[in-house]
C-alpha cells in the first residue's frame, strides 16, 4: 500500500532524512522507532507532504505522491495524527468533527456517529469545547478526526506521548480495532512497549538514517540493536 524509497527531507538547509525507504501492506501495522530527534515525525510528515522530500519516492497504492499537497494525499486515502494534536480549541468536539468529515458511500464509512461509537467518552462531551478536553480526550478526538476523512492507511505519530498508563491502554485496545476494521496503520512511537505490542514488523531510525527492519519477534530478540538504538 506505501512504498516510500530513498527519500531525503530538509529543514531549511539541514538535511534531516538519509535515504529512508520503507514499506506498509494492507492490513499491517508497522512501527517506526528511535529516540527523538530520530526523524520520526519528519517521516510522517514527508509522507503526507507538509515537509515533501527533496529526493526519492513516495507511492502510496503504486501512485507518486512525494510531490503532492497535503489535501491532495488526504484525499487519497492518507489520515494523520499528528505527534502535537492541533485541535481547533474555540471549536466544540462535534464541530472539530464537522469540519474533517468527508463523506462517501456504503455501510462501513467513518462519520461522526461511527466515531462516537468507537470513541464512546467523546459522545458524552460531543457538545464541548476543545480546549477544555483532557489530554486523552484531546488524542481521541484527534484520531476521530483522521477517521472521518475515511482513510484507508493512517499515520499515527506519538499517539501515547504524555498520557497516562489507563488512557495508553484504552488506545492500544482502540487502534487494534481500527486494524480489525481494515486500516492499515504506519505507528512512529517511542514508547517501546507500545509499538511492540501492536505492530507486525519494525523500523528503527537513528538520525534519519534507518538503521534495522524486520518483524517484531526479530527484532524483540535482538537485544544489541536494542541497547544500540532505542534504550535511552
Amino acid at each position: 500500500m506505501l512504498q516510500v524509497e530513498g527519500i531525503h527531507t530538509f529543514y531549511g538547509s539541514s538535511h534531516i532524512l538519509f535515504g529512508v525507504s520503507l514499506t506498509v501492506s494492507r492490513g499491517e501495522i508497522v512501527c517506526l522507532l528511535g529516540r527523538n530527534g530520530a526523524g520520526k515525525s519528519t517521516t510522517m510528515k514527508s509522507i503526507i507532504g507538509l515537509t515533501p522530500p527533496r529526493q526519492g519516492v513516495i507511492k502510496f497504492k503504486s501512485e507518486d505522491i512525494a510531490r503532492a499537497k497535503p489535501y491532495i494525499i488526504a484525499r487519497m486515502g492518507i489520515g494523520f495524527v499528528p505527534d502535537d494534536r492541533r485541535v481547533f480549541f474555540d471549536l466544540t468536539v462535534d464541530e472539530n468533527l464537522e469540519i474533517s468529515e468527508r463523506k462517501i458511500a456504503g455501510t462501513d464509512a467513518w462519520n461522526r456517529e461511527r466515531v462516537y461509537e468507537f470513541f464512546q467518552p467523546l459522545k458524552h462531551i460531543r457538545s464541548r469545547k476543545a480546549g477544555f478536553l483532557s489530554g486523552g480526550e484531546q488524542q481521541m478526538l484527534t484520531i476521530a478526526r483522521a477517521l472521518v476523512t475515511n482513510p484507508e492507511l493512517l499515520l499515527l505519530d506519538e499517539p501515547t506521548e504524555g498520557l497516562a498508563p489507563i488512557i495508553v491502554d484504552m488506545l492500544e485496545q482502540r487502534i487494534l480495532a481500527l486494524r480489525d476494521a481494515g486500516l492499515t496503520i504506519l505507528l512512529a512511537e517511542q514508547n517501546q512497549k507500545t509499538a511492540l505490542g501492536l505492530s507486525d514488523r519494525g523500523y528503527i531510525l537513528d538520525n534519519g538514517v534507518i538503521k534495522y527492519h524486520g518483524t517484531i519477534k526479530e527484532l524483540q530478540e535482538n537485544e544489541e540493536i536494542i541497547r544500540k538504538y532505542l534504550l535511552v
